[in-house]
């Protein structure tokens, strides 16, 4: 039978300790961090980054050593969890604004019903190319360095056992939403511009001619338009939503304007 120091014992507690309060945190934000909490990743797998991302960011995070009564516990799991579920939803609205960018733009070109239940999301063909292909960016750019690092700033922010006041918390939250869709928007005006540009000149040649069936000429004009912006744009669309989601890594509570 092995008997283990005493020293060596509360060592190993509170080693643990600090794993466990790390973990929560981390954990919570894996599970909607994009890329890597996507809905067709399995729970093992995202386990699995979680508890790699704890063991990147524990030896950087200092806790404090007295563990808390009962209540006290319930309470810090709580806070961590909300905490890292808050900061992870800022991150996934990044990626909800690809997915409605793509549906707006989609709806202008009059391709949203193109192969519009291939993804896990019912999004359309638009919206899960831009997905895939800024998720795709994203990680390529780094965004589990970025993520790590996000994850000890985060510490800074609010430190273990602190939560931000629900009113501040709301307007960060309300803030966030209306600068997702205000992303989304930006993001598809070409394309709302295209279709303004294709009824306008659509409603002109009816006028002018009232005997020729305009939607079965404009249809294949405007399907085409489509493809050719979403070629064109698709660069710059990633590129401005990319730099996006990066200031917000680097300035979760200051990237709002």
């Amino acid at each position: 039978m092995i008997v283990l120091p005493s020293d060596l014992l509360g060592q190993l507690g509170d080693s643990l300790w600090h794993v466990f309060i790390v973990f929560l945190r981390v954990s919570a934000l894996v599970s909607v961090l994009p890329a890597f909490g996507e809905r067709s990743i399995p729970t093992r797998v995202k386990l699995g980054i979680a508890a790699a991302f704890t063991l990147i960011v524990t030896p950087a995070i200092s806790v404090p050593s007295a563990e808390p009564d009962f209540f006290g516990m319930v309470a810090l799991v709580g806070k961590e969890i909300l905490i890292g579920l808050v900061l992870g939803m800022g991150l996934r609205l990044f990626v909800l604004a690809l997915q409605t960018a793509g549906s707006i733009a989609a709806q202008a070109t009059s391709l949203s019903q193109i192969l519009g239940g291939a993804a896990a999301d019912p999004v359309p063909a638009m919206g899960y190319l831009l997905t895939l292909a800024g998720l795709t960016l994203a990680v390529l750019m780094g965004l589990h360095v970025r993520a790590a690092q996000f994850m000890i700033q985060s510490y800074d922010l609010f430190p273990v056992g602190s939560v931000p006041a629900p009113p501040d918390l709301s307007h960060w939250g309300v803030n966030r939403i209306s600068h997702s869709f205000g992303l989304a928007f930006a993001l598809a005006t070409p394309f709302v511009i295209a279709s303004l540009i294709y009824n306008l000149a659509l409603g002109v040649i009816n006028r002018a001619m009232p005997q020729l069936m305009v939607a079965f000429v404009g249809a294949p004009a405007i399907t085409f338009a489509g493809l050719f912006l979403l070629f064109a744009g698709a660069p710059l669309i990633l590129s401005v939503w990319s730099d996006g989601l990066f200031a917000f890594l680097q300035n979760p509570l200051g990237s709002t304007r």
